[in-house]
C-alpha cells in the first residue's frame, strides 16, 4: 500500500502542469472540451423537412438549433461537437451536413444508415462511406431492446447488412454507435469478436441505471466489453440515469469501474443535449460531475475523457 501511495503521489506531481489548466470549485470553465453527443434540429421545415409520418408534435421542442446549442456549449468551454442525426429527419442528413460544412473543425456527425430494409436502397456500407466524405464518421445502431420490433432472428445482428457495416467500419475507421441496453451486449460481443478492427461506441453508459439502480451483472457485462480494444464508452445521459438529480454523484462508482476497465483513452464525455439542458438538469452539471467531482481521476485522465478521446476519434483522422 505504501508503494502504491508513493507512485500515486509521484504521478500526481508529474501532472501538476496539466492540473493547473483544470478549474476547481468555482473556477472558470475548462476551455476546449469536446461534446461527443448532441442532437440539433431546426424549426425551418421548409428547408429541413421532417420525414414522412412525423409532425411538429413529435419534436421535443420547436427547435434546438446549433445557435441555441452554442449558448450552452460556449459557457461550458466546449469547442467541438459531434452532431447526432435526429430520428424525425429519417435518412435526410441535410441539417447536420450543412452545419458540418460551415465549420468542419467544430462539427462532425453521427448518421443513421439502416442495416435492414424491405425496400431497395443503397448498401449500408456504401451509404456510410459516402456520408463519411461529408464529415459523418459514426453511425447509430439501435440494440434489440431499444428499437422497434423487427422480424425475429436467432441473433439480432444476424443479417448481412450488419456485417457490411462492421466491415466498412473496420476498413474506413467509421464507428458504429450503439443505443442499447445490457441485454444487447452478448450480440455486440459476438460481432466485435468477428470484426475486432471495427470502432464501436456504446452510448449513455449502455443505459445502465435507467431504472434507478445499478445491477452488478449488467455492469460486469459492460466491463467485459473492454477486452475488445476498439470499443469505447460515452459518459452522459445523466438526466435519465441513477437518481436523475444533479450533481449525479451516484454515477461516479460506475464511471470509476469503466475507466479502470477501458482506460480514459476509450471513455468520452457527452452532454446528450438538449435533454441535459432542461431544468433541473444543466449542461454545466454534466461537465462538472467529471471535472469537479470525479476525484479518482487525475487531471490528465479528466482531460482525456472530456476532450482527447472524442477529439482523437472524431476530429484527428
Amino acid at each position: 500500500m505504501a508503494a502504491e501511495s508513493t507512485r500515486a503521489i509521484t504521478r500526481r506531481q508529474s501532472l501538476a502542469p496539466v492540473a493547473a489548466l483544470l478549474p476547481q470549485g468555482n473556477a472558470a470553465p475548462l476551455a476546449g472540451l469536446v461534446d461527443a453527443h448532441v442532437h440539433v434540429w431546426s424549426a425551418n421545415t421548409g428547408k429541413y423537412p421532417l420525414a414522412p409520418g412525423f409532425t411538429m408534435k413529435d419534436l421535443w421542442s420547436p427547435s434546438f438549433t446549433a445557435e441555441e446549442l452554442r449558448t450552452h456549449a460556449d459557457a461550458a468551454g466546449v469547442r467541438r461537437i459531434n452532431l447526432v442525426q435526429m430520428t424525425w429527419y429519417g435518412l435526410d442528413h441535410r441539417y447536420i451536413l450543412d452545419l458540418i460544412a460551415t465549420d468542419p473543425r467544430r462539427y462532425c456527425g453521427t448518421g443513421i444508415v439502416p442495416a435492414m430494409s424491405d425496400v431497395s436502397g443503397p448498401s449500408p456500407d456504401q451509404a456510410m462511406i459516402e456520408l463519411s466524405r461529408h464529415g459523418v464518421v459514426a453511425f447509430r445502431v439501435r440494440g434489440k431492446s431499444t428499437r422497434p420490433p423487427l422480424p425475429e432472428m436467432t441473433r439480432w445482428m444476424e443479417h448481412p447488412g450488419y456485417e457490411k457495416m462492421f466491415a466498412a467500419g473496420a476498413a474506413h475507421n467509421l464507428a458504429l454507435s450503439f443505443l442499447m441496453g445490457p441485454p444487447d451486449l452478448p450480440e455486440l460481443d459476438r460481432m466485435c469478436g468477428r470484426f475486432p478492427e471495427s470502432p464501436v461506441i456504446i452510448d449513455h453508459f449502455c443505459i445502465i441505471g435507467r431504472q434507478g439502480r445499478f445491477d452488478e451483472e449488467e455492469v460486469a457485462a459492460l466491463v467485459r466489453m473492454a477486452r475488445h480494444k476498439r470499443v469505447m464508452v460515452k459518459f452522459g445521459g445523466f438526466y435519465a440515469l441513477g437518481k436523475r438529480q444533479p450533481p449525479y454523484l451516484d454515477m461516479l462508482p460506475l464511471m470509476r469501474r469503466l475507466v479502470e476497465a477501458f482506460g480514459p483513452d476509450r471513455c468520452m464525455w457527452e452532454s446528450d443535449a438538449p435533454m441535459q439542458a432542461k431544468p433541473p438538469h444543466t449542461y454545466e452539471a454534466a461537465v462538472a460531475v467529471i471535472r469537479d467531482h470525479a476525484d479518482f481521476l487525475s487531471a490528465s485522465e479528466k482531460h482525456r475523457i472530456l476532450t482527447k478521446t472524442a477529439e482523437d476519434f472524431f476530429f484527428r483522422r
